[in-house]
């Protein structure tokens, strides 16, 4: 009989490792030395975990033929190997805890001396790892001193005794799979490497070890409690508080409170014989109370996001300038609530939703996902051998993490089923932390959570949750519930938000919810711009289901951001033309922070405007303000816009920014009138009206005035989105599929009359699919006045039509153009479901500038309500308004591009007129379009007038 054993038997131990010290809180600083060991780091890639013995690991070791990586880094974004995406299945054989022989594993060195003041003879010091992917081993100056897994945690080996003052030797090998990686199984990129920080820590006698901040309050006397119990007996002051006490004891004073909104951080010290640690005290109380969710009193309402880390260069390595970025923009765009999926993020970002408002959901390292192929079987979360590495990853979040009072809930984990292992998590977080709730969506019961969670509930199953009527447990009926994922922002989308934040305010069980996700995970790669899943040669992976956030891959708002901001915005704003309603929808914040101002445009164009005197209304009150008289016109369409703005700069945005707007029509548009007065005039295989010149064969549009104009017709196909063409495992309809299935990507025009009479030009057609027998009977009726020309467009279906249309109306081409002005909804683009954020106004843009840059290439840059579009020498005016698309490729082109590098601009610029366009929905991941925003196939009348305004 023979065993396998080796050097690397750690790597498949279900433990958690060997060596590392007890978790402890994280502070930032203090007054003790510590050494940065960032940097460059030399580099050895194995192509499996025993392919190198560890004399690398001995001082004197030549590695002078060595590479060279940035640590923080993954060594795959630095040419070693490539990225692999996979949303849910593992890249590797399901055989817990074995893992495959290849396993990239790279050898990392760095050397170090220590600074001059550094006493290696006072006390100790400590080795502090703060993330590496998945499994490490670590030594130095030849010692073995430990190895671990856990790949978004902390880790911290005593290491004083084997310091030296100069040639000091840390040899690190990381293995890319391990154990480990079967509790790693997140919606993201496999990216081996030391990606969070390493540093030397000074710890002399009497130095800080754990310490836990306990500051609640009390909302009916408002006052503060604070306490610090601390593992290394000292003092704890707080200056503006007057708070001067032993650890462990309690005092009370009066405070002001922490809260998202008003973020209130009081500066205090932690100091022990031998270290000085600064605390950011923030007071709170957080509890489950009448079935609610409430802080300080009051429940809460999320409006929040998901949040992996993400750099398109660096991965997960995120610097603090980067997370600030991501603060900064959530704040600027109305979200106040953070999910940190699915594992618990750098630290550093916890002290920025500390300082600037986020309530945080911290979630554990904890996802199984790819047991879901084999029914959960063997799933590590119901299998004892792996409870003690979960119980450790639980204990790693808490305790590094459980001095931040932006963190209000703990969550176990994502997707990864249900099991023993959880139920330990649970039962050991509420023993550790009563002053927190617990959360995990997958137990639907809510045996072990304080929350009911569920993702990608559609509208329906959350109205009848909020009106209590959706069953289960007792318990489970009894507690608040949220959406900890929903509104999937892949591609173009997510569509239906707003609906979703009226369910949200109707019902006060309904706390709100998170957006998936924050950014997309696009690489940055000079073949496409952006790479995705499968860009790699990966053996399996999810395509661009790695790209579904709110912000772009550089950090650029998406259309989905801006029409969250206005969905969320915490200011309602709506009146009847001559006052104006202001209604405060924060939890906390009154509106001291907040100037209004009114501005009165007349076709779209603003003639006067002025400041607004609103009180400053408590949180959730109402009142009305007396719009002013508004100035006399010569007509035309007239609407107020009121804004709220900040009044002065704030730590996250300057005087002036934004924060929410309502629009108030007062007078409505007249629809544009064309008297027919020219007559059709025949001659030399044309046919004349007006401005307009035909073929006289087949009735085709040849030009208007100087405009050259090409190919006019019907059309109702678009570039199908993401949402379009939903996720593969829905049993719903996904109606890009049936798109396809039944042709409507390739219409067939068949022309059935070109007919003169009287003052108008008729063309009949039917518009159809091959092999199907349902069509559109379309009727292209043209007249002119002798200046301008007017198409009415007639659509008649015939035959059975059993799925919606992507769009209804007509697109052409006109020679290169570059400026846009419309008079409509802008600036950016909307859809049915998807229209929020669009402001009625006159806008500009380049025909570029319409686009908007999806990583995967699809249907985009609509405008929404459009009066009336000008470019390439053309006015449009549309009855009733229109959507307005122009783009320098067609929709098959863009249709059929997979990066955004296969688009190449042509010479001709490709207008769609739209009568309707189909919603966008989410189904992506989550619900399709709801009814209300289906273009179902009907009767339907729609006209333009075109002029040549040179």
């Amino acid at each position: 009989m023979s065993f396998r054993t080796s050097a690397t038997d750690y790597v498949e131990d279900v433990s958690p490792g060997s060596g590392a010290l007890p978790p402890r809180a994280w502070y930032p600083r203090s007054d003790t030395a510590s050494l940065s060991l960032n940097g460059s780091w030399r580099f050895r890639l194995s192509a499996t975990a025993d392919a190198e013995d560890d004399a690398f690991a001995e001082p004197g070791y030549d590695a002078g033929g060595w590479a060279e990586v940035s640590v923080p880094g993954h060594w795959v974004l630095q040419g070693h190997g490539a990225p692999v995406y996979t949303n849910h299945l593992y890249p590797f054989p399901v055989d817990p805890p074995r893992v495959p022989t290849e396993n990239p594993t790279g050898d990392h060195l760095r050397f170090f001396d220590l600074p001059a003041d550094w006493d290696v003879t006072d006390g100790g010091a400590v080795l502090r790892f703060d993330g590496v992917e998945s499994c490490a081993r670590v030594w130095l100056n030849g010692t073995d001193i430990g190895e671990f897994k856990g790949s978004r945690l902390p880790h911290e080996f005593a290491v004083g005794h084997l310091l030296q003052p100069a040639g000091n030797v840390l040899a690190v090998r990381v293995h890319q799979w391990s154990a480990g990686s079967y509790l790693e199984d997140q919606d993201q990129w496999w990216l081996p490497g030391i990606f969070r920080d390493v540093t030397l820590l000074h710890r002399p006698a009497d130095s800080v070890l754990d310490f836990f901040v306990h500051a609640s309050y009390d909302h009916a006397g408002g006052t503060g409690t604070l306490r610090v119990d601390s593992d290394v007996a000292g003092r704890v002051t707080v200056p503006d508080l007057g708070i001067d006490v032993a650890t462990g004891e309690s005092v009370t004073v009066p405070v002001e409170p922490w809260t998202a909104e008003t973020p209130r951080l009081y500066d205090g010290l932690l100091a022990t014989g031998g270290e000085r640690v600064p605390l950011r005290i923030g007071f709170r109380t957080v509890e489950l109370a009448d079935g609610l969710i409430k802080v300080n009193g009051k429940a809460v309402l999320f409006k929040g996001v998901n949040r992996h880390e993400w750099h398109p260069r660096l991965g997960r390595a995120l610097d603090l300038a980067t997370m600030r970025e991501d603060v900064l923009l959530m704040k600027r765009h109305n979200v106040n609530a953070v999910r940190t999926s699915h594992y618990p993020p750098h630290p550093a970002f916890l002290d920025l939703c500390d300082e600037y408002g986020l309530w945080v959901i911290d979630e554990c390292d904890l996802e199984t996902h790819g047991f879901t192929e084999q029914a959960w079987r063997d799933n590590p979360v119901d299998d004892d051998r792996w409870t003690p590495a979960l119980l450790d990853r639980a204990a790693r979040m808490v305790e590094r993490d459980k001095n931040h009072p932006s963190v209000v809930i703990w969550s176990l984990g994502n997707e990864a089923g249900t099991g023993r292992g959880l139920t330990a998590m649970a039962e050991w977080i509420h023993g550790r932390d009563a002053s927190r709730l617990v959360h995990y969506e997958g137990d639907i019961d809510c045996r072990d959570t304080d929350v009911y969670s569920r993702m990608y509930a559609d509208h329906a199953e959350v109205e009848r949750i909020g009106r209590a009527l959706d069953g289960g447990t007792h318990r489970r009926r009894e507690l608040p519930f949220i959406l900890c994922e929903y509104g999937h922002a892949m591609g173009n989308g997510p569509g239906g938000l707003a609906d979703y934040q009226r369910i949200f305010e109707s019902h006060d069980r309904l706390q709100g919810g998170f957006i998936w996700e924050w950014i997309d995970h696009g690489i940055e790669d000079e073949r496409y711009g952006y790479a995705y899943g499968g860009d790699f040669g990966e053996e399996l992976h999810d395509g661009n289901f790695v790209c579904d956030g709110l912000v772009f891959p550089d950090r650029r708002p998406s259309p989905g951001l801006l029409e969250y901001k206005k969905v969320i915005e915490p200011v309602r704003i709506d009146g009847d033309g001559t006052t104006v309603r202001i209604t405060n929808r924060q939890d906390f914040a009154d509106l001291s922070a907040l100037a209004f101002e009114w501005s009165y445009q007349v076709d779209g164009e603003t003639v006067a405007s002025g400041s607004l005197a609103v009180p400053d209304l408590a949180a959730g009150e109402s009142a009305e303000a007396k719009l002013p008289e508004p100035p006399a016109t010569d007509g035309g369409e007239t609407r107020w816009t009121v804004r709220a703005l900040l009044a002065a700069d704030t730590s996250w945005g300057p005087a002036g920014h934004v924060v929410a707007w309502g629009q108030i029509p007062v007078s409505a548009r007249q629809s544009p009138s064309v008297a027919a007065t020219a007559a059709p005039v025949s001659g030399d295989g044309r046919i004349t009206l007006g401005p307009g010149v035909f073929d006289a064969r087949n009735g085709a549009l040849l030009s208007i005035g100087s405009v050259a104009v090409t190919g006019l017709r019907l059309d109702v196909w678009r570039a199908t989105t993401d949402n379009d063409d939903g996720a593969a495992w829905q049993s719903d309809l996904r109606y890009g599929e049936l798109w396809r299935k039944f042709g409507l990507h390739r219409m067939r025009h068949r022309l059935d009359a070109v007919q003169v009479a009287g003052d108008a030009l008729t063309v009949r057609t039917r518009v159809a699919p091959a092999a199907w027998e349902f069509g559109l009977a379309t009727d292209y009726r043209w007249t002119s006045d002798g200046d301008r020309l007017r198409l009415t467009v007639s659509v008649t279906p015939d035959g059975d039509w059993t799925v919606p249309l992507p769009r209804l109306g007509i697109r052409f081409g006109l020679p290169a153009a570059d400026r846009v002005r419309w008079f409509g909804g802008g600036p950016g683009e909307a859809y049915p479901d998807t229209r929020a954020a669009a402001l009625v106004g006159r806008w500009e843009s380049t025909v570029d500038g319409l686009q908007t840059p999806y990583v995967r290439p699809q249907e985009n840059g609509a405008r929404a309500d459009v009066r009336w579009a000008e470019l390439g020498g053309l006015r449009i005016d549309g009855d009733p308004e229109f959507w307005f698309t122009a783009r320098r490729w067609t929709t098959e082109q863009l249709d059929a591009a997979a990066h955004r590098s296969d688009l190449t601009p042509g010479d001709t610029v490709w207008v769609n007129l739209d009568h309707g366009q189909h919603g966008i929905g989410s189904q992506s991941c989550g619900p399709g379009v709801l009814p209300p925003y289906q273009l179902h196939a009907e009767p339907a009348e729609f006209t333009f007038v075109f002029a040549d305004i040179g």
